[in-house]
């Protein structure tokens, strides 16, 4: 199906009233709901799952500090959009097809209200997992201004459920952030970047197997989905109209496994600010932004001088990265476009500060304890891949058990040809280092024999995150500080088909002795 570029304007998804604000506390209710979407000026509308009924859902924006309670509520029918594999762990078919939870990613949240993948609920909360959940959760936000995004975590169903569109931001504020003189108001636009493929109908396309299937189990797990159109705050490749000034983009990639490098065929910089986890001590100039799923930048792009111009904002990341095949430049390579437009409606006295902020920078030397962790790919019974965190399932007992207010190091050592983007709930944490390595002999001794030096993170990395590219043939080394809760928590890959089959490992913040 043939879609036209840049036909539908770039919809901004609205800031979520609470039920409830007083000094103390401010209260919401999110309603999960199936509802019909325009995803595109000339396809039918889309059967979509969203927050409040709209796919993306709507932005929460909360100060550091400010304690916020969030009762979501599962009001999707019984039926799954997607086909189910239940031969998939926690996916079995005596539980409940239409399972949610929710995630705050990047939040530093108690247990009971993390968005355990085994504390799912259904409709009416009726049916719950068999892991401890709140019906109302709790989010106290002890965090600087940054973009979070909340989405589905529920086991075995992550891929789908996020498909099906449920996912949104998350924007925390500070008195720090407003001294800066970002642009701000309807200058601050966040990018929800996704791909997607539609069937003729207008419905969302995902497919019941894989292009080899040695199991012959339909529908089976994928190892990746790609789509073959570019999504943006839902809409199928659209175009914003710009004044010719600076704009601030909040922007994530929450695509199930596409990684994007978006450069603008202008050839202009982005001045990127920020990371996942809040400001870089000092903007940076950059040409391209590589973003892995999950992965969120904080970006300026200055529109002065460009009165008139349209801008395409484009994406050369190999489908299937680093290994795969070359983006088509005509539709997974294009994901939007800019127009300079719109008057000036006033004088841009917003600045791009020159310096953010200090970052308090770890050492390696402060780590009381080391863990090396390997992510390969093994296969399954059925003759599958099956990519695993230090070859254990979900189900193993807990292997990593940091203790309250430690600093450890964790090294992935990345034996398979997949570059996977660790996400650690809880913690926020700083890249030391990647390393190349022999991977041939470690698969056979289990040493690490280096091939090369240490490469330092690439600048715009070089902040608090909580999502690392992991690439093959290397050992991608960084520094976590544990605090401010003791309890259980996961890890795991944030290609959400790796994570839905079994690239998840539980993991347990201890008290100290």
């Amino acid at each position: 199906m043939k879609l036209e570029k840049f036909k539908d304007p770039l919809p901004i998804p609205p800031v979520l009233q609470p039920k409830w604000k007083s000094s103390n506390y401010t209260y919401y209710e999110v309603n999960m709901k199936e509802t019909k979407q325009s995803l595109h000026r000339d396809l039918p509308k889309t059967t979509i799952w969203g927050y409040e009924g709209m796919y993306p859902g709507p932005t929460i924006e909360v100060e550091e500090g400010e304690r916020v309670y969030v009762k979501w509520k599962n009001e999707l029918p019984e039926k799954h959009l997607f086909s189910i594999d239940h031969t998939v762990h926690g996916a079995e078919i005596a539980k409940p097809d239409v399972r949610t939870v929710v995630h705050l990613h990047g939040g530093r949240t108690e247990p009971a209200s993390d968005g355990y993948p085994d504390a799912w609920f259904t409709k009416g909360f009726t049916v719950k997992g068999p892991f401890f959940q709140k019906e109302i959760y709790e989010y106290n936000n002890p965090q600087s201004a940054r973009a979070l995004w909340y989405h589905d975590h529920a086991i075995g169903l992550t891929r789908l459920n996020i498909y099906a569109g449920l996912a949104g931001f998350y924007f925390l504020r500070d008195h720090h952030e407003r001294l800066l003189n970002l642009p701000s108001g309807s200058f601050e636009i966040p990018l929800l970047i996704q791909d997607r493929t539609f069937h003729e109908d207008g419905s969302l396309s995902y497919p019941k197997k894989p292009e080899t299937n040695p199991s012959g189990i339909i529908p089976s797990i994928i190892t990746s989905f790609f789509g073959d159109t570019i999504v943006v705050n839902g809409k199928v490749w659209p175009f914003l109209e710009v004044e010719p000034r600076k704009y601030r983009f909040r922007v994530l990639n929450a695509s199930n496994s596409r990684f994007f490098r978006l450069t603008m065929d202008t050839g202009q910089l982005f001045f990127q600010i920020g990371t996942d986890s809040g400001f870089l001590e000092r903007p940076i100039g950059v040409r391209s932004l590589l973003l892995a799923p999950a992965e969120r930048m904080d970006i300026i792009i200055d529109f002065s001088n460009m009165d008139g111009k349209s801008i395409i904002l484009k994406n050369d990341a190999p489908t299937h990265f680093p290994i795969g095949d070359p983006v088509n430049p005509e539709t997974t390579g294009i994901v939007m476009e800019f127009r300079v437009t719109k008057p000036l409606s006033s004088i841009d006295t917003s600045t791009i500060p020159a310096n953010l902020g200090q970052i308090n920078w770890l050492q390696a030397n402060s780590a009381q304890k080391k863990r090396y962790l390997e992510l390969s790919e093994e296969r399954d019974r059925f003759g599958r891949s099956l990519f695993l965190l230090d070859k254990m399932m979900w189900d193993d007992p807990i292997t990593e058990d940091p203790l309250l207010g430690s600093i450890e190091i964790w090294n992935f050592i990345n034996t398979n040809g997949d570059d996977h983007p660790i996400h650690i709930h809880l913690v926020q944490f700083q890249i030391l280092e990647r390393r190349p390595f022999d991977v041939e002999y470690y698969k056979k001794t289990k040493q690490v024999r280096y091939t090369g030096p240490g490469i330092r993170s690439e600048l715009g990395e070089r902040g608090w995150k909580d999502t690392v590219r992991c690439p093959p043939g290397h050992i991608t080394s960084i520094v976590i500080p544990f605090f401010p809760y003791t309890g259980q928590y996961v890890w795991h890959c944030h290609m959400l088909e790796h994570e839905d089959y079994e690239m998840m490992r539980p993991y347990r913040v201890i008290p100290p002795n």
